[in-house]
């Protein structure tokens, strides 16, 4: 049976991305690609949450809640 949505799997994919792109990065490109990878994460989480506020997205359903 196939799931609507697989953790494991995003997960799994997530680190390929990561590994494939950091790979042969010095330990100095490793840590900005880490630094800007955290930027841009918490700057997408600033867009959702004001989108949120602002009525123009649905807050999450979170299961179990």
């Amino acid at each position: 049976m196939k799931k609507a949505f697989d953790c494991v799997e995003m997960k799994r994919a997530a680190q390929e991305r990561i590994f494939a792109e950091t790979q042969g990065l010095s330990r100095e490109e490793a840590v900005a690609y880490f630094h800007r990878a955290a930027a841009e994460f918490r700057a997408e989480m600033k867009r959702l949450r004001a989108d949120i506020a602002s009525g123009r997205r649905a807050p999450p359903v979170v299961a179990g809640r």
